[in-house]
């Protein structure tokens, strides 16, 4: 069955739609490096009918893009480590292990983010970019849509320091053997919370089971 004649699975279709939901007022609340909306709305009920009237604060971000470094070749994974503010309680400290990533300005698609920010954040050249997901990292209280690519690059001498230095960017590329990092996602690794940020789990476990054909290697499923 192809993608256009595929059919929706209708087990997983929601009861609800946008046009169960009403909007009463929508005031912002705050206008700084991110943006913070107050909205009074409400909704049809699963029971019937429709809520009350209820206040909910509203983190609005444009839509984002994530892209895996992989070395098909020498099974090397590029990660940038960073500075976050939202990690300073985190027990390995706030300076954090992920995937290259970027927002979507206007006019631009997500593949041409996609290049530009691998550019900036790691000074490499991304040809072929296969999608892994798209995803709402935050529903409860956040608009972003962060979604997810998979690039095959050439790792071998790679790393450094980059970033834009105007937007405070403090960015060192690493590169790490796979297995070491699939080591770190099992509950039992004494890594397991070195790489802790959805983006990045989740792109490494799609990674886990592509191994095989992006390595064009039998067995290449270990780790």
């Amino acid at each position: 069955m192809t993608e256009t004649t595929r059919e929706r699975n209708t087990d997983l279709v929601p009861e609800f739609s946008t046009d169960a939901v009403e909007v009463v007022e929508r005031e912002t609340v705050f206008d700084g490096f991110f943006k913070m909306l107050r909205l009074r709305l409400r909704h049809r009920l699963f029971r019937g009918g429709w809520s009350e009237i209820f206040t909910r604060e509203l983190f609005v971000r444009d839509n984002a893009v994530g892209v895996l470094l992989f070395d098909p070749r020498r099974e090397q994974v590029g990660l940038i480590e960073q500075f976050r503010v939202g990690a300073l309680e985190r027990p390995y400290g706030p300076w954090c292990l992920e995937v290259v990533a970027g927002m979507v300005e206007r006019g631009e698609s997500l593949e041409e983010v996609a290049r530009r920010e691998v550019q900036e954040e790691s000074g490499l050249e991304v040809g072929r970019l296969e999608p892994i997901h798209s995803y709402l990292p935050s529903p409860g209280g956040s608009s972003e849509r962060l979604h997810l690519f998979c690039a095959c690059v050439d790792l071998g001498g790679a790393g450094g320091i980059f970033g834009l230095p105007e937007e405070q960017e403090d960015i060192r590329l690493r590169v790490l053997p796979l297995d070491t990092l699939l080591a770190a996602l099992a509950g039992d690794s004494p890594d397991a919370g070195a790489v802790d940020n959805a983006a990045t789990l989740i792109c490494l476990q799609w990674l886990q089971l592509h191994r095989e054909r992006l390595t064009g290697r039998k067995g290449a499923t270990h780790g």
